[in-house]
């Protein structure tokens, strides 16, 4: 006996075993069970997924002499003249080579007859959209109102080539892609059967490569057969279907943890040296970070499509990675598989784009960096607060959250420049427990403005002994300037935006500052820093910021 391909071989004979389509399956039985049987149905889906095969097994049930629960017996004689194809009621017509009028013309006047042993006359057509419009128009009358003895079951990939004239007259059936998990288990039930040795891992590969169709699965599979015999290898199938391995997404995941850039060009010469493509493997890239950010954002590996063996690694990944990383690597690699069709050399743009992939630093978010600031006040084993993690962003700036509003004990950072000065701001050993009155700032504004003379020696070291706190309102700080020089130096806005930025961290809450000149320095004139006309003041030889410049630049003082 000649050989029969799997697909052929194990073809369902009944609808219990028509796998991943039990909406329609049912359906049919129940509608077969209660006499509701339709005189068209119109059955669409992927390829390989069981629409033919749906419809010989409608055919033989509604012929069958013996059914039982709306299942053909597959034992009395119209059940085997059918499954044999030797019935010539049942009439199976390839509308891609029968798609001209003169055909629909034959088959109309072929539907008055009676059929010839069965109940029902059955004209199944597959890939009916191929039918061109002449056709379909010449079809509507016979298929609106046939005779009681004729039911039409209409077969397609692609509905949308379908007119809607011959829609609304057909009851639609919708086959979905079957699961992988589904086609393993079938696969490997075969396997068994054929007293064929293959893993997990093995057949995993092969239902991803047929993408959702039980067909070309078992076309896969007869394929590996041939060339391995009874005993399937992992690494021969990889060779033989031309698939990129999984290990080879792992190893980029690895090396964007260890911040290995070997591994950037060892990658891009594996995949020049097999041939694969550049663009299939920026897609499984992609599918293999949504693998991961499913695991750590469900902290689960039920919604992902892989062998065991991987999805315990994924499993090891939730801990690892964090969301925010994951979505610029998936927003990275999305711009990368644009940027790549318009590429002349796809081995160096690989090259650099995993390069830039590994290159990339943790994320962190404002309300981030705050809580581990919190933390580390709270812990009293380090001395005092420690310093807070520093973003560091590669090619992209991160997506900052919003913090939630803060308490009175809380900042938020209004602007991102002064986060980078805040992580200047030395260590006390006594964290302030949130100074929210103006007595309490008072207290310690002598040891404010000590540390800001110690930090900017050039802007604050001389004039600091000029400022008085005056009023606290709505966190409005009024600070009185005693000297029009100080006044001049202390309002430009670099020097407000770094006593900002210090008095924000310094007494733990938002604080603005806000420059009002002294009575005595001004001497009743209007209290505004920059006047136009002032008088010349004498320099002091003793004056530490005029000893600063002279050591400096040089020079002696003239006036």
């Amino acid at each position: 006996m000649s050989f029969v391909v799997t697909a052929r071989k194990y073809r369902p004979q009944r609808f219990d075993e028509v796998v991943g389509q039990e909406h329609i399956t049912t359906t049919l039985k129940n509608a077969i069970t209660s006499g509701r049987i339709a005189h068209a149905y119109l059955l669409t889906g992927p390829r390989g997924v069981g629409k033919t095969t749906t419809a010989r097994i409608l055919a033989k049930t509604i012929n069958c002499e013996h059914p039982v629960d709306a299942e053909p017996c597959n034992k009395c004689e119209m059940c085997l003249s059918i499954s044999n194809g030797q019935l010539i009621d049942i009439i199976e017509i390839d509308a891609a080579s029968n798609r001209g009028i003169d055909e629909i013309r034959t088959l109309r006047d072929s539907v008055r007859y009676a059929p010839s042993k069965g109940k029902y006359k059955v004209y199944i057509i597959d890939e009916v959209h191929m039918l061109t419009k002449d056709s379909f128009n010449a079809f509507l009358k016979t298929l609106e109102e046939p005779p009681e003895h004729i039911v039409f079951i209409f077969a397609t990939t692609d509905v949308h080539r379908v007119p809607l004239t011959i829609l609304s007259r057909c009851q639609r059936y919708d086959f979905r892609r079957i699961q992988l998990d589904t086609i393993k288990t079938l696969l490997l039930e075969i396997a068994k059967k054929e007293s064929i040795t293959i893993d997990d891992k093995t057949l995993t590969l092969i239902a991803r490569k047929a993408d959702g169709g039980l067909r070309d699965a078992e076309s896969y599979f007869d394929q590996v057969v041939a060339f391995c015999g009874k005993d399937v290898v992992y690494d021969t199938v990889i060779k033989l279907l031309n698939v990129i391995d999984n290990d080879l997404f792992f190893n980029i995941s690895e090396a964007i943890l260890a911040k290995d850039y070997k591994t950037a060009f060892e990658v891009s010469d594996t995949l020049y040296k097999n041939g694969w493509n550049y663009a299939d493997f920026i897609d499984q890239l992609i599918e293999h970070f949504r693998n991961i950010m499913v695991a750590v954002a469900t902290n689960s590996v039920g919604l992902i499509e892989a062998a065991e063996i991987y999805k315990v690694k994924y499993k090891e990944y939730s801990a690892l990675f964090r969301e925010n990383d994951l979505l610029r690597i998936l927003t990275f690699l999305g711009k990368t598989g644009q940027e790549l069709r318009y590429s002349q050399n796809h081995k160096l743009k690989i090259e650099i784009m995993l390069s830039q992939l590994i290159g990339f630093e943790n994320t962190a978010t404002i309300t981030g960096l705050i809580d581990e600031a919190k933390i580390a006040q709270s812990s009293p084993s380090d001395g005092g607060r420690k310093e807070p993690a520093q973003v560091n962003v590669v090619r992209e700036r991160p997506v900052v959250e919003t913090p939630a509003k803060p308490s009175t004990n809380s900042f938020i950072a209004e602007d991102p420049k002064k986060e980078a000065v805040q992580a200047e701001m030395p260590v006390k050993k006594t964290p302030p427990q949130g100074l929210t009155n103006f007595d309490a700032i008072a207290a310690r504004w002598t040891e404010f403005v000590e540390q800001l003379a110690a930090e900017k020696p050039v802007i604050f070291g001389s004039f600091v002994q000029f400022l008085k706190p005056i009023s606290f309102e709505k966190s409005i700080l009024r600070i009185e300037v005693a000297d029009t020089d100080a006044m001049n130096m202390l309002a430009q806005k670099s020097s407000l935006d770094y006593m900002n930025t210090r008095a924000f961290t310094f007494f733990d809450t938002k604080i603005s500052i806000k420059l009002a000149l002294g009575e005595k320095a001004t001497n009743g004139e209007t209290k505004v820093a920059n006047s136009p006309k002032k008088a010349a003041k004498k320099i002091n030889p003793d004056d530490p910021m005029a000893k600063f410049i002279q050591d400096s630049l040089g020079g002696e003082p003239i006036a």
